[in-house]
Parts: structure tokens; C-alpha cells; sequence
């Protein structure tokens, strides 16, 4: 059952009042507004505050530096290049590899080369006798026309007494002139033979200079990069077969606009940020400014005087060179993207 309402005082149920249909609800009253808009023009009031110092900061920023982010680490690539053509006997290095100037990268079967040294030598052997035996041929031909001016002498005398006769004489002064043309023709030989001995010389030192090219070594210190030789290859003469990347001494070429060089002086000192290490700063100076722009050294370089032209800003390599001394733990390594920062005062 259903519990009826009661009055307190007299506990009988209470009158129940029907709702006045005409009766309208009164209105609540409205809650306090926010100052809403006033957070607004605060924040907006901050963020043009803010923009306008960033602005300023930015302008006189750069009044006196000069920035590019098309910059990179260069450093010294030496190939290695074999002078002799063969097959590759050994391979003593890998990629990545640390190498120090003059270490043994490779090997070349070197038979062949061998080969023709032992024939060098033999052929210098053998110019060596002949000179021995020209030498002999001079000490012959000086005996004889020693003997010959003697007697032509001895004749000449014997002649102006009448006591030998004009053939005698004749004969005399025949012999004398024969030996002598034959001591200037064996003094020819000696020269011709020694001649001989040092082309074969020369001979000799090319054929072990070819030989000692069947070991290559490395050109310079620093890491293996692109190998591309193993062993039993035939390589040519002047084939690339691996990279010396030499990281001790890098340096950053930067690309700035040509509108950017106006205030930058040989000298300028440079703060580099690399994007390998974000939190880090790297010193430099400013070496050099390229004599020409990029574009002149492109492969195909642009030609303003055929077609439509469109004026597009150059930009100009600038060498800079690191002040820092070089970092074990944050090594640059060649071809890492920077971000270079001239100061221009």
C-alpha cells in the first residue's frame, strides 16, 4: 500500500494542492560571467609581445651572422689503385677497417713480374762483359798504337838520313794512323757498351719497380670504405678496388647565397652545429671563399642565354676549417649534414 502524507500536528493527511496551469516558473538568476575575454587578450597581448622580441632578435641576429644549413664535413678520400694488372692473391683488409699509411691492403700474383726482373738482371749481365770486353779491346788498341807511333817515329828519322826508303816511311805512317783509328773505334765501343749497361740498368730497376707494385698499400691513415675486390679477382691497372677515408684533419664546405657574402672576411670565426650531435658546438674559422659559384663546376652548368631565363640566387662554397681539437667521442666523419654560423663583425 501506498503511504498517504500526514500532517505533523493532527496526524491526518495532508491537503493535496493542484498545480495552477497559468501559474509561469519564475526565472533563475543568471551565474556570475567569467573574465574570459580577458585571458584571451592576455595571451594574445603576450604572443604578440613575444613575437615582436623574437622579431627584433631575429633582425639583429642576423645584421651580424650569416647561416646556412647547406653545409657538410669533407674529408681527404684516397683511392686505392693497383699499377700492375693481375689476379688478387691476398686481401688483408675489410670495410671499416682502421689502416695507417704504407700498410699491405692487397697482394697481386706477382710471377710474371719476377720473371722479368731475373731477365733484366741477365741482360745486364751480359752489357756488363761486353763492356769488359771493349775495355780489353781499348787497352789493345792503345798498346798498338803506341808500338806504331814508335816505329813511325823511329822511321821518320831513319828518313831524313835517306837510310829507309819513301815506301818504308809510308808504310810506317799507314800502320801508325790504322792504330790509331782503332783505338778511337774501341774508345766508341767502351762508350756504346757502357751505355748499354745503363739502359739494362734502367731496365732492371723498371721491372723491380713493377714488381714491388704487386703489394699495394695503403695511401694514407685512415678507415676502409667501398671495397670491392676479393681474392682471385683480375684487376687492370688503375681500377679502383677500395677507399682510404682519412677523418683526422675534416673540414665543412658551406654553401652560402651570394646575397650573404657581402660582410664575410677570410678569418671570421664559425659555429657549426652538426645534426649527428644535436647538443654539441663545433668551432671553426672561415679559410676560403670559392672564385666561382656551384652551378659553374655542374656537370651540366646552366645556360642563361638559350631559353627562358629565370634569375636564380647563386650560392658559393666557403671552406671552413675546425679550431677545435679533433673528439674521439664525437668523431666528423665526411659527408654529415652541418649548420653554419659565419659572425660577420
Amino acid at each position: 500500500m501506498s503511504s498517504v502524507p500526514r500532517s505533523p500536528a493532527t496526524d491526518s493527511p495532508a491537503p493535496i494542492v493542484a498545480p495552477d496551469p497559468e501559474r509561469r516558473p519564475e526565472p533563475e538568476s543568471p551565474a556570475p560571467k567569467k573574465p574570459r575575454n580577458r585571458i584571451l587578450l592576455g595571451i594574445v597581448a603576450l604572443a604578440l609581445v613575444a613575437g615582436l622580441i623574437f622579431g627584433i632578435k631575429t633582425v639583429v641576429f642576423y645584421s651580424h651572422h650569416a647561416e646556412t644549413d647547406d653545409a657538410q664535413v669533407e674529408g681527404h678520400i684516397a683511392p686505392v689503385l693497383p699499377k700492375v694488372a693481375g689476379y688478387v692473391t691476398k686481401v688483408l683488409v675489410d670495410d671499416n677497417q682502421k689502416v695507417t699509411a704504407g700498410q699491405t691492403v692487397l697482394t697481386i700474383d706477382d710471377r710474371d713480374l719476377r720473371s722479368k726482373v731475373d731477365t733484366a738482371e741477365a741482360e745486364l749481365e751480359n752489357a756488363r762483359a761486353s763492356v769488359s770486353v771493349a775495355r780489353s779491346s781499348v787497352a789493345s788498341a792503345q798498346t798498338n798504337r803506341t808500338k806504331t807511333g814508335a816505329d813511325l817515329g823511329r822511321y821518320a828519322a831513319l828518313r831524313q838520313k835517306e837510310e829507309v826508303s819513301s815506301q818504308q816511311y809510308d808504310s810506317a805512317r799507314a800502320a801508325a794512323d790504322a792504330a790509331a783509328a782503332q783505338l778511337q773505334g774501341s774508345v766508341r765501343s767502351v762508350a756504346a757498351a757502357e751505355a748499354q749497361v745503363a739502359k739494362r740498368q734502367a731496365d732492371l730497376d723498371f721491372a723491380k719497380l713493377q714488381l714491388s707494385y704487386a703489394t699495394v698499400a695503403a695511401p694514407a691513415t685512415g678507415v676502409v670504405s667501398r671495397k670491392s675486390v676479393e681474392v682471385g679477382q683480375y684487376v687492370q691497372a688503375g681500377q679502383p678496388l677500395l677507399a682510404i677515408v682519412a677523418n683526422e684533419q675534416p673540414w665543412v664546405i658551406a654553401n652560402f647565397k651570394e646575397t650573404q657574402l657581402k660582410k664575410m672576411r677570410i678569418g671570421q670565426p664559425v659555429v657549426l652545429e652538426v645534426d649527428a650531435y644535436p647538443k654539441n658546438e663545433f668551432h671553426g674559422r672561415l679559410e676560403s671563399i670559392a672564385a666561382a659559384t656551384g652551378a659553374k663546376f655542374a656537370l651540366l652548368p646552366p645556360d642563361n642565354a638559350t631559353g627562358n631565363f629565370t634569375k636564380v640566387v647563386q650560392r658559393v662554397p666557403v671552406k671552413i676549417v675546425l679550431t677545435n681539437p679533433p673528439d674521439p667521442v664525437r668523431p666528423l666523419r665526411a659527408g654529415m649534414s652541418v649548420n653554419a654560423i659565419v659572425s660577420t663583425d
